[in-house]
Parts: structure tokens; C-alpha cells; sequence
């Protein structure tokens, strides 16, 4: 869970008004106790209302609630548009994330912002090559680049050559018409980008740790921060690599 989450669960949590402990916090968002004195920390230090100490246990006063989400009329437009291409292109587990938190948005929006939602004119029309297999392979390239670990897969570069890759995921990126996977290959020792259609028995390598030289911001700064932003997409897809013809 993230960060993030894990505080608006804690907020959720003592919501109700009634003393909880640090032990059942933590059983709750199932992390340490350490972890949920810190973050109780940072929520009072931040105003929210809460009561107590370590050793103690936690309560929450009355009248106070998470701010309501107030959304402009263009951000309300970027927020659907972006989830209807994630329904449309990415993975399936994507899709549905899409759709849930489009629906939590909806729900505590004022009216006229819901009906903002709806008039909404932006789609996006799934892609031929945009089989189930390919929506897994997706949910999974995310997955391992979230819990940093290790890919191996069958690839067929663009030339028709074959080899097996173990690759250090570090994020997907779309281009438009197809998904590429930027990551470590441990087979080059360098960065590959590599075209996920072109993927084959995906499975999992192993847990990783990201090593100085090779991290996706050393990747954006040798690769795309390098180059003009019509140079990039070509570096990209036409050679791979960046560059097929080393892939």
C-alpha cells in the first residue's frame, strides 16, 4: 500500500471516534507499528485533529473530514480521457483501476461536476493488437516494475532474431501504437527498450535493487533528455534499444 493510501486509511479508520492502538492500526494496514507512529506523526503535525501517543492509542476528535475533491472543467476532461485510454489500452487490472476511481471521483463530486463527467467527449477505440494476452502482459510488466522484480521472456527483435532476456523493469511507456517496456537487460548490461507485442513466455526473474548508472532517470537523461522530442520516439521503436540493431 502506499504511502499515500495509507494515510487516508488511517483517517478512515479513526473516523469513528473511538480509541484504537498503534497494534491495531498496524494489523489493520497490515505494516509495522514503527510505520504507523510515523504517519500518525505526520497527520497531527499536518491538523488533523487526532489524540494520543504511542502506547496509548489514537482517537480522532469530531467535525473534521477529508476535503471534499474539487476538480476543474479541463481537469475533469483530462481525468476521463486518461482513464478511458487506460480502459482501452492498457491492462486489464489497469482498465479496472481506471474505472473504480473514476467512479470514487464521481461520487464526491457536486452534482454539476458529475454531470461535467458525463458530457465528456473524449474516447479511445482498443487496438487490434490489443489481445487479453497482451493486457496480461501489461498488468504483470507493471506489477514487477512496482515490486521491482526481475522479467525473463522470449523476444523477437525487429529484424526476426531471437533470444531470451532477463530484464530489470523499469517502467511501460506509450507511444501511440504500441508499449514498450524500459528497462535494465541484464543479458547487454545496459538499457533496452523492448516492444511488448514482441514478447513471449513472460515469466518472473527474481527480486532486484536498483543500482547507481541504472535507474529510469539515468535512462531519461542518456536516451531522452539527449535528444529532440521527434528523435526520441524513433530511438525508441524503430531500432529498440534504443537501437535494434544491438538489441
Amino acid at each position: 500500500m502506499r504511502r499515500a493510501d495509507r494515510l487516508f486509511r488511517l483517517v478512515d479508520l479513526l473516523r469513528g471516534g473511538d480509541l484504537m492502538t498503534a497494534e491495531v492500526l498496524a494489523d489493520q494496514l497490515e505494516v509495522s507499528v514503527r510505520t504507523v507512529y510515523r504517519d500518525m506523526a505526520d497527520l497531527m503535525a499536518n491538523g488533523v485533529p487526532i489524540t494520543g501517543e504511542a502506547g496509548v492509542g489514537y482517537v480522532m476528535g469530531g467535525g473534521w473530514d477529508l476535503p471534499p475533491m474539487m476538480f476543474t472543467e479541463d481537469e475533469i476532461v483530462a481525468l476521463v480521457g486518461g482513464a478511458r485510454m487506460i480502459q482501452a489500452w492498457g491492462g486489464t487490472e489497469m482498465a479496472a483501476g481506471a474505472d473504480a476511481a473514476l467512479k470514487k471521483i464521481a461520487a464526491v463530486l457536486p452534482s454539476d461536476a458529475k454531470r461535467r463527467i458525463d458530457g465528456v467527449h473524449v474516447h479511445a477505440m482498443r487496438m487490434p493488437r490489443q489481445t487479453p494476452d497482451m493486457a496480461a502482459a501489461l498488468d504483470r510488466i507493471e506489477t514487477a516494475t512496482e515490486g521491482r522484480q526481475r522479467l525473463s521472456f522470449d523476444y523477437q527483435d525487429e529484424a526476426g532474431a531471437e533470444t531470451r532476456r532477463t530484464v530489470r523493469p523499469l517502467g511501460l511507456w506509450f507511444w501511440g501504437q504500441v508499449w514498450t517496456l524500459v528497462g535494465w537487460c541484464e543479458l547487454r548490461e545496459d538499457f533496452r527498450m523492448f516492444r511488448v507485442d514482441r514478447m513471449a513466455d513472460l515469466t518472473g526473474g527474481g527480486a532486484f535493487r536498483l543500482e547507481p548508472g541504472q535507474t529510469l532517470r539515468d535512462f531519461r537523461l542518456q536516451h531522452v533528455e539527449g535528444c529532440g522530442a521527434e528523435e526520441a520516439p524513433a530511438r525508441g521503436l524503430d531500432r529498440e534499444t534504443p537501437g535494434d540493431a544491438r538489441a
